[in-house]
């Protein structure tokens, strides 16, 4: 018999796809190139199943010979490999994000006489539509949680934002560009404790406590789905993290991060300009493994925030504090620098990248904001925090409006700062 290739994500299934695989048995024996989770992070969400998940539904649908992975968007390496006589694919990716795509695979297919077999777009209902109508249900604490890990496996980089109410949570979960055959948008999102504290009004020296955090934490769980991570700041005495911690588990947050400083808190970034102490390493790593002892689920991640950097004590420090935080338990690394610069960032995952055993490396890169995340990822970096921008771009845009407002003694000249009164009034869905 012919063979005939179908490449799919198949996360959600729907009759569009059964409509594809029946038109694809007409011409010949069927063979499914599943798109791996890497594959499909590489230009979209996350899919909410997993490969094996998938292959096993793929599996078992009527007229499926043989399933096999897709590792990337591009379809010409299992083409070559397999050397199909036909293609048959939706006709809905003639324009888009895979409309380079479709175009190699024409090419790839005359080199050998093969044909692409175009099956006409279902009406009425389509992944995307899908998903929509799944973010509007809602997630679980367990599908949630897990996410944060999925998420590192599968993608070069973890992008995660700072949100510090349900608004910012909102702009966190929708905000996408498109860029060529991808869509950018971010994974995660982080909730500070400097953005938070700067939010009510007070100090961040975790003078908000726990259960007042626990309000914003809430306000954003509730409307978004992506995997969050919590600014732990020290973690407080160990036997109040291990309480921290189940509590954060069963509302579904993914990780954790607590870091190596003990006394008042102060934020890092003012470095050795204020007083600022930092743990000793058999202390801090029986915190990390009394937290680890408490979890529940292995989904949880505790990652440990190394200060050595930020008081000026050296990579060779950092060094051997993240080696000993791994071997506690630490599920990863967050290294922390306030210089301008990220070289002692690059040179600190250098010397990391030949550790025998590595766990991912989270930054923030809030003061050396000029390099990219092409270069972290280069650097073997797994998680990129934008940790405080959305605070810092709000307070500003506020503070002009209300000096326009006084300045002028109307409101007219503040409207160009402003939203349109409809849009605020349908910005939150269920408010019209």
């Amino acid at each position: 018999m012919e063979k005939v290739y179908i490449g799919m994500s198949a996360d959600l299934i729907h009759p569009g796809h059964l409509n594809v695989i029946k038109k694809a048995r007409e011409y010949g024996e069927v063979i499914v190139g599943l798109l791996t989770d890497q594959a499909i992070a590489s230009y979209k969400r996350l899919p909410y199943m997993n490969y094996k998940q998938r292959e096993e539904i793929i599996r078992n649908i009527k007229g499926v010979s043989q399933v096999f992975p897709q590792e990337t968007l591009d379809y010409v390496p299992n083409l070559e490999k397999y050397k199909p006589d036909f293609v048959v694919h939706g006709d809905d990716w003639k324009t888009g994000v895979q409309h380079e795509t479709r175009k190699r695979v024409i090419d790839t297919l005359k080199k050998w006489g093969g044909k692409l077999i175009e099956v006409p777009y279902t009406e009425g209902v389509s992944s995307t539509y899908l998903n929509a109508r799944i973010k509007e249900v809602g997630t679980t604490s367990e599908i949630r949680r897990a996410k944060l890990r999925r998420l590192i496996e599968a993608k070069p980089i973890v992008r995660v934002i700072e949100a510090h109410n349900g608004l910012t949570g909102l702009i966190a979960e929708n905000v996408q560009v498109q860029k060529k055959e991808k869509i950018n948008e971010f994974d995660g999102i982080w909730i500070s404790s400097l953005t938070d504290s700067t939010a009510k009004g007070k100090p961040d020296i975790e003078l908000v406590d726990f259960t007042s955090r626990m309000s914003t934490i809430n306000n954003i769980l509730e409307v978004t789905t992506k995997p969050i991570i919590v600014d732990g700041d020290t973690g407080s005495i160990s036997e109040r993290f291990v309480f921290t911690v189940r509590s954060l588990e069963r509302l579904g947050i993914s990780a954790i991060i607590i870091e190596d400083k003990i006394g008042l808190k102060k934020n890092s970034l003012f470095g050795t300009d204020v007083k600022q102490k930092q743990d000793d390493i058999e202390h801090f790593c029986d915190k990390i493994k009394q937290g680890k002892e408490a979890q529940v689920t292995n989904d949880f991640m505790i990652i440990a925030r190394i200060e050595s950097l930020i008081l000026k004590k050296g990579i060779d420090d950092a060094l051997i504090r993240a080696n000993a935080y791994i071997r506690a338990g630490a599920d990863a690394i967050m290294i922390h620098s306030k210089e301008k610069s990220p070289d002692e960032i690059l040179e600190f995952c250098q010397s990391y990248n030949n550790f025998k055993k590595r766990v991912p490396v989270v930054v923030v890169p809030s003061t050396y904001c000029k390099i990219t995340e092409k270069e972290l990822i280069d650097s073997g970096i797994s998680v990129v925090i934008y940790a405080n921008q959305l605070l810092r771009s709000a307070y500003p845009a506020m503070l002009n409006t209300a000096k326009s407002i006084l300045e002028n003694e109307r409101a007219l000249e503040a409207d160009k700062y402003c939203m349109p009164i409809k849009e605020i009034l349908t910005l939150i869905p269920g408010g019209k």
